[in-house]
């Protein structure tokens, strides 16, 4: 945009002559001198500046490293370092301090730069804001001028609500603001039509001007952002009860050892042999104090079990891995040329693991693109068919009719669906007269309006457009009818219906309203009811969209106290909202009723498929609209959400208002529900998504006000609990369908679903402002089309049917690979550590390190970290396309079933017996006298570096047993680091380096490879090491081959999840 401070204000309280108001602003235009009477002490109020970025030049540094040390494992890292610095350690603080030092640094810099890009998106805004079109408004404005000649423009809030049609604005006749304007003592009313907020973008209008009202953290926006709660993944608990696990085992390892220690130096020989004296400080030092620093000191030798670097590594993968998503072209729409997009690579992982799937209905199951299907008037039937009567459309094509109505009814409901409505017409070229309707392109906020001012046209109506507050008909006579617009009384979501107040060329006065069957029935004759009222119920039972529509003769008296009334209200600077509802409910009375319409909304492209699928891989699928209970029941069997032999549970207001007493009746409704539903799963039943296949599929559907009715039920007792009965029903069935929701009620059942028993994965897709807040309390939120919504999401896709590829496939493998790079980095550790541990028993607990300080500090940076990256981003170890076509695999990896105890316990245990295997293989090796030709014998360094290789080794060839989908980058980086480690071993021994106290391991390494025996027992450990993992892939091969469907085996994922769906 273009920001331009055209004109400085002044804020002062009033306006001249006013009195002294609490709470208001006034804007003097050209900075109007102020009267003794209007001083008043200046208020601050926030400046225009936005800002979005979280750090600042000065505090990034600071406030950086606070935040990264409140991780665990960052802390105690930094402390083993403190230690090793402060304390005489057998290990260099290198050894701890490069890797912590590499680990903070990737972190800052990702941090930074994210903040960095805030920065750049931050600006400051003038008090009068130039837009030019396509731009985004950058503060709350209101609408001063517009370059069309009416002062109107056009706006699009897919940024705000995910409503992608234009909406309409008007510009105040005289510029000026707040609540009431005053500009040569004359008073405008402002209202949501003058009002464009931060985010909206403009459309179709070239530029227009507007006074910034509230900017920063006061718009609109801001004010309503509700900020997103840390979300964290099943896999990031698992690594934080590992760590916990592996620091017992470290604690433990570091006590064990503190105290053989002292029963070895029990002996005076052994505590100060000959050649080892003590000095007299060591002498005079407390006992107490030296077991603590052995104590520190064994725990600095061993505090390599902890991977540190598996955090960087994770950070990486999913970082990486998260542009798989927006890489995969099958998620691009050519419509709206986007394809999917992440906004929280944190959760990849979670897509693996979802068990409740909660969705909006309108937009996201179905288009949100609406076409008039039929209507009726007077009780009378009119709908399209293929050939050609007699009806009420004389020029677009033929109708059928069933009994037709009066022909002045017929005209009398056209005009009112010309009339009723807020639609504006975009023209491709000027021209007038009858032609002119073929150039004419609809625009309004709800597509409902442009389907029904469509279906007019269809019928010989046609809206001609808004010129100078008239509005321009077309009748079947292609005569050109105006009338003068004199009010429109806005839809909203309470009232549920909209009306307009209209002139005649004659001078009548007629107002049109349309509504739902709920909000104007109740406003019309009762005898005039029982004809559309069949229609509309048959209309939404299937699945359409239906709307009332209703007039009434407005006399010339009762206008002007309308008139009066409306204006009064307008101007109201305290409770407009509700003064205005009460005159909408007073003009709205004792109207005609003459027809309705029905709409349709259709599903979007796969969407039945895609829920198929979802069930089919035992997760349970909710709808969540607020729509009326037929039509979206219609849809949910439209979907397949509900099957023909699926028996539905209802507890709805028609279902409970049998009784007298609606508690009474809901809680025999939820103990008879329960009844059934636990004969039919019995509570021994392990496998519920197994069980939904084999009895009978129950599906249950409540509306709003009984969800109400049970969240503030009076029942005190736990056994009567509504909520509790009510959780127990919804467990046992296969789909809910919640209607006629309010967004707080949908984020209520997902808070409710996420605090079951086990707690359960939750994921969340919608399209609007009015699914943010289910989006942001599941654990998974998706948006769609609209930006806020998927600005507040973590994922965004197109289309729903995007939410089978994006769960089957990418949640699959995304988890089977982190928790693959998860239990891998324990396991490597484990075998890293270990040995050095059981050297402990061979050097006196001298706290001797079995490894070179370099080995030490490479192992986990250098030399096995790029395998695992590489598997963890790459691996596919079933087909992708196997994985959509099979939903039941998603079955295998449910209930975090990777990370569970047995195959945590598998990975230790293989780890434990491999370290076991290093250390007393080189160890029987050693008992050799002399390994070499000239008889010399090797050292303690030779010793932990045939160790060190042969953990190297097997290590990352396990890895390469573990692949099964092979790339060049992985051939590159596995073979590349065991090529990088023995370079670097000859490297390293190879040269004495200046800045070492000690050249330990000068020609070590060469010389330990001058030996064959040394080789062949290198080669035989890592056999040895590797065999149980090898006769395990032998027996699954086998096992494969004798199977039915060998293309769907699982060779090399040990901790899958073992069920009787035909798997194993």
């Amino acid at each position: 945009w273009i920001l331009n401070s055209l004109t400085r204000f002044s804020r002062l309280p009033t306006c001249a002559g006013e009195e002294k108001r609490v709470g208001t602003r006034t804007v003097f235009v050209g900075n109007h001198s102020v009267s003794g009477t209007e001083a008043y002490v200046a208020q601050r109020f926030c400046d225009n500046r936005i800002v979005s970025s979280k750090y600042t030049l000065w505090n990034f540094l600071p406030k950086n490293l606070f935040e990264q040390f409140r991780r665990i494992a960052n802390f105690y890292f930094l402390i083993i370092f403190l230690v090793q610095v402060t304390v005489d350690t057998p290990t260099s603080p290198v050894t701890s301090g490069l890797p912590l030092f590499f680990v903070i640094t990737v972190t800052a810099i990702k941090q930074g730069y994210e903040d960095w890009l805030r920065h750049r998106a931050d600006n400051e805004v003038g008090d009068v804001v130039e837009v030019q079109a396509d731009e985004t408004f950058p503060c709350d404005l209101i609408l001063l001028s517009s370059c069309t000649t009416d002062g109107t423009c056009y706006v699009t809030t897919a940024s705000l609500d995910g409503e992608s049609n234009c909406k309409i604005h008007y510009a105040v006749q005289s510029p000026g603001f707040i609540l009431r304007l005053c500009v040569h003592f004359l008073f405008r009313s402002l209202g949501p039509e003058n009002l464009l907020l931060k985010g909206a973008t403009l459309k179709n209008t070239e530029k227009i001007y507007g006074v910034a009202v509230y900017t920063g953290m006061e718009t609109k926006m801001a004010l309503n952002y509700q900020g997103k709660s840390q979300k964290r993944s099943a896999v990031e608990k698992s690594i934080n009860a590992f760590l916990i696990v592996y620091l017992f085992i470290l604690l433990t390892k570091a006590a064990v050892c503190t105290t053989l220690k002292y029963v070895w130096q029990s002996t005076p020989y052994n505590d100060e042999p000959w050649y080892n004296q003590k000095t007299q400080k060591e002498r005079e030092t407390l006992k107490v104090l030296k077991m603590f620093t052995d104590f520190l000191s064994f725990m600095v030798l061993f505090n390599f079990i902890i991977p540190v670097s598996m955090y960087v590594t994770v950070e990486m993968q999913k970082f990486l891995g998260s542009f798989f998503i927006s890489w995969d072209k099958d998620f691009y729409d050519e419509e709206i040329n986007e394809g999917a997009l992440v906004n929280t690579s944190d959760l990849n992982e979670e897509l693996g693991q979802v068990d409740y799937v909660f969705t909006d209905k309108t937009g996201t199951l179905t288009e949100n693109s609406m076409e008039f299907i039929e209507c009726c008037i007077d009780g009378h039937k009119y709908k399209g068919v293929t050939q050609e009567v007699d009806g009420l459309s004389q020029t677009d094509g033929p109708l059928t009719y069933f009994d037709k109505a009066d022909k002045n009814r017929e005209e009398l409901f056209l005009r009112a669906l010309c009339l009723c409505h807020t639609v504006e017409i975009k023209t491709n070229d000027a021209v007038d007269g009858a032609t002119e309707s073929a150039e004419l392109t609809y625009i309004s906020s709800s597509p409902d309006e442009i389907a029904l001012v469509k279906g007019a046209k269809k019928y010989g109506f046609t809206f001609l457009g808004n010129r100078n507050g008239h509005m321009r008909v077309e009748n079947q006579r292609k005569e050109i009818e105006e009338y003068e617009l004199l009010h429109t009384l806005n839809f909203d979501a309470v009232r549920r219906r909209m009306s307009v107040i209209v002139k005649t060329q004659e001078g009548d006065i007629l107002l049109f309203c349309k509504g739902a069957d709920s909000a104007v029935f109740p406003r019309v004759q009762n005898h005039e009811i029982e004809l559309t009222k069949v229609h509309v119920e048959r209309n939404a039972m299937d699945g359409y969209r239906t709307l009332c529509v209703a007039f009434k003769e407005i006399a010339p008296d009762d206008y002007e106290r309308i008139n009066r009334q409306l204006i009064e209200a307008k101007m109201a600077l305290q409770d407009r909202e509700e003064k205005m509802e009460k005159v909408f409910d007073d003009i709205e009375t004792n109207m005609n009723l003459i027809g309705a319409t029905a709409v349709e909304d259709k599903l979007q492209d796969q969407a039945a498929e895609t829920i198929e699928a979802l069930h089919a891989a035992g997760l349970k699928v909710w709808v969540l609209t607020g729509d009326k209970m037929e039509t979206a029941k219609s849809t949910c069997y439209a979907c397949r959400l509900f099957q023909t032999n699926t028996e539905l549970l209802e507890l709805t207001t028609k279902t409970i208002e049998e009784s007298e007493r609606k508690e009474d009746r809901l809680h025999e409704l939820l103990i008879e529900y329960r009844k059934k539903l636990l004969h039919e799963f019995p509570k021994s039943t392990r496998s519920l998504k197994k069980a939904w296949t084999e009895h009978q599929e129950y599906g249950l559907i409540i509306d709003g006000s009984t969800l109400s009715l049970i969240l503030n039920s009076s029942q005190d007792s736990s056994s009567n609990n509504y909520k509790s009965i009510f959780l127990q029903i919804c467990m046992k069935c296969t789909a809910v369908l919640c209607c006629r929701m309010a967004p707080l009620q949908k984020a209520q059942i997902v808070r409710m679903v996420k605090n079951l028993k086990g707690s359960p994965i939750t994921l969340s897709i919608g399209d609007g402002a009015n699914d943010v807040s289910m989006i942001l309390e599941s654990h998974v939120g998706i948006g769609k089309e609209g930006r806020q919504a998927a600005r507040n999401s973590d994922y965004s896709v197109p289309k729903f049917k995007h939410l089978k590829k994006l769960l089957l496939a990418h949640g699959h493998l995304y988890y089977v690979r982190i928790a693959h790079l998860v239990q891998y980095f324990f396991y490597k550790n484990l075998c890293f550590i270990l040995p050095q541990f059981l050297y402990q028993f061979f050097c006196g607990f001298s706290q001797q390190p079995l490894y070179d300080a370099a080995y030490l500090t490479m192992y986990n940076i250098c030399f096995t970290s790029l395998p695992i990256l590489a598997y963890s981003l790459l691996e596919q170890h079933i087909n992708i396309d196997t994985l959509t076509s099979d939903p039941r695999l998603y079955m295998k990896i449910s209930g975090n079933a990777m990370l569970q105890l047995g195959p945590f316990l598998y990975w230790t245990f293989l780890a434990a017996f491999e370290g076991t295997v290093f250390f007393f293989g080189t160890y029987f090796l050693f008992q050799t006298a002399s390994l070499e030709e000239n008889g010399k014998v090797y050292g303690n360094w030779t010793f932990g570096t045939i160790v060190f290789t042969v953990l190297v080794f097997t290590v990352t060839l396990k890895l390469a047993l573990d692949t099964r989908f092979w790339t060049w980058i992985n051939h590159f980086v596995i073979w590349g680091s065991l090529a990088f480690y023995v370079f670097f071993s000859f490297f390293w021994g190879g040269i004495i380096w200046p800045f070492l106290k000690q050249q330990r391991m000068y020609f070590v390494f060469a010389q330990m490879l001058s030996s064959v025996s040394t080789w062949l027992a290198i080669i035989l450990l890592i056999f040895i090491s590797l065999f149980p993992e090898i006769l395990l892939i032998v027996l699954k091969n086998v096992r494969r081959r004798s199977a039915r469907n060998p293309n769907l085996e699982l060779p090399m994922l040990l901790s899958y999840k073992h069920t009787d769906s035909g798997y194993s």
